[in-house]
């Protein structure tokens, strides 16, 4: 089995090239999910993907570099959609798979399950499952990320996450 560092070191080799890219710098400044950056939760998607995929011993199935471009690029929709801009983002949980998947492809060279676990890693919400297992580990990372992510304790501040753990008011 993989430890935490050797995923790490696998996300980095594999998704070098998309890490270092400059419009990583907006994904460092736009929060997903409570305190967690767009780019510090692609990166948690890309390593839960290899854990998942490792301890489901999976490695005769998976692409790993495909696995690992496609969980980086799962939410590279470059723009922050907390803030307000007049409804366009009204729909971002049906919406962001396709506009993450046309600016990827803009970026980057993929290939087909790169662009298809992009594009389809929020089903249900959108209307086709991943055709490749690396989209469903993909989709699968991204569900229990987002749930940790928005329901961390980080996100009410250190105060308030002590008081509820000590049952205080």
């Amino acid at each position: 089995m993989l430890t935490r560092i050797q995923i790490q070191r696998l996300v980095h080799v594999y998704g070098q090239d998309i890490l270092e890219h400059d419009h990583m710098r907006i994904e460092r400044t736009c929060y997903q999910h409570g305190t967690v950056t767009t780019f510090s939760h692609s990166i948690r998607v890309a390593c839960l993907s290899v854990w998942l995929a490792d301890r489901l011993h999976l490695w005769k199935r998976v692409d790993l570099r495909s696995l690992i471009r496609a969980a980086l690029l799962h939410d590279y929709f470059l723009y922050d959609w907390h803030d307000y801009d007049g409804g366009a983002h009204r729909l971002h949980g049906f919406t962001h798979g396709g506009t993450a998947m046309r600016n990827a492809i803009h970026d980057f060279e993929l290939n087909r399950i790169e662009c298809d676990s992009i594009r389809n890693h929020m089903f249900p919400l959108t209307p086709y499952p991943p055709k490749y297992i690396e989209g469903y580990l993909v989709t699968v990372a991204d569900k229990i990320s987002a749930t940790k992510e928005t329901l961390s304790f980080d996100r009410f501040g250190k105060a308030d996450s002590t008081k509820l753990v000590h049952g205080r008011h």
